[in-house]
């Protein structure tokens, strides 16, 4: 290898070695529509293996934010690769779109393959969760950009679905119910406040909840709906899909609703996880300021008839009504 290259910061030999560690755990995540294997210059895959009549493609990129510096604080890489799975993918299912693959995007300071495996088999666990393909992706060694013991994340999504199948915001009307699916946590949004808590409240980071230290609560990855989706559809329409990540209810349910719709929500109605109220209590935090950051227990929200929401949790316990749609511009919340 380079003498000099290796001298500026960038070790090739470890690159080798964390591109065979991650074979077998991107090996995991084939379906259908893989073409090839690891190591092309593009991901290849088959569209046409799904026999969609009409397709359309949604696609999703994004991040986990500031809770990527607990994990390299805290030297807990195993599942924020999950996290970067869910960002994306519940943002295309929002769509009515099937997952089909995944490329990531890691930056690091100093190449670790033990670090790099860690982070790219929890990438992989979300695809599996999701049943999608880890087609591709990339990790740089980027001396002088990141410190040795630092990295960044990015990831992409690509799903279908057919065009008639597609939300339509017009089927929403007053009176539908909002079937709230309850999150894991704080999932990946928020964290720059939550570390500013932590920080200015001294909040012990080992401090037991349900037998659980504070950071492994915070570590908790974002869940996945790609399943409970599936499930909901088979008892009838779901009129409209919101993810609830940065903005809380507050920026999100608006965004699944038609103009001159609201909701009433009541938030009474689902259990909201312990790690959410004790760093409200740490934080001296208003309901309202939760719901404006984050998702306050609830990580993604269906619009459908009260008929589809009873049938739905006649046989599940993941989700609650959690309000109604109204006419309106403004969110109400039932204390």
């Amino acid at each position: 290898m380079s003498r000099r290259y290796e001298e500026s910061g960038v070790d090739l030999e470890k690159g080798y070695e964390s591109v065979e560690r991650i074979k077998k755990h991107i090996k995991r995540t084939e379906n259908m529509g893989v073409m090839g294997g690891i190591g092309a210059f593009g991901g290849l895959f088959d569209l046409a293996k799904y026999n969609y009549e009409d397709p359309v493609l949604v696609s999703g990129t994004d991040g986990v934010g500031t809770k990527l510096q607990l994990a390299i604080d805290y030297n807990k890489h195993e599942t924020i690769g999950i996290d970067l799975v869910a960002m994306c993918v519940n943002d295309i299912i929002t769509q009515n779109a099937k997952p089909l693959f995944f490329l990531d995007y890691l930056a690091v300071g100093k190449n670790n393959p033990l670090t790099i495996e860690k982070i790219v088999a929890g990438i992989s666990d979300g695809c599996v969760i999701s049943k999608m393909a880890l087609i591709g992706g990339e990790t740089a060694e980027m001396p002088g950009m990141y410190a040795e013991d630092s990295y960044d994340l990015a990831g992409f999504a690509v799903g279908c679905a057919e065009r008639s199948m597609l939300p339509d915001t017009n089927k929403v009307e007053a009176g539908n119910v909002l079937l709230g699916f309850h999150s894991s946590g704080f999932h990946s949004n928020g964290y720059s406040l939550i570390r500013n808590i932590i920080e200015t409240s001294k909040v012990d980071m080992n401090f037991l909840l349900d037998a659980k230290t504070v950071i492994d609560h915070l570590m908790t990855p974002t869940k996945i709906y790609v399943k409970e989706i599936e499930k909901l559809k088979t008892f009838g329409i779901i009129n409209s899909m919101m993810h609830i990540t940065g903005g809380g209810f507050e920026e999100n349910i608006p965004r699944g609703l038609p103009e001159g719709f609201s909701a009433s929500i009541d938030m009474n109605t689902w259990p909201i996880p312990k790690i959410i109220t004790y760093i409200q209590e740490q934080g001296n935090l208003s309901d309202i300021e939760m719901m404006q950051v984050f998702n306050y227990g609830i990580g993604f929200i269906c619009v459908v008839s009260e008929d589809v929401a009873l049938s739905y949790l006649k046989e599940n316990d993941d989700a609650s009504i959690i309000g109604r749609v109204t006419l309106g511009e403004t969110l109400e919340y039932k204390v």
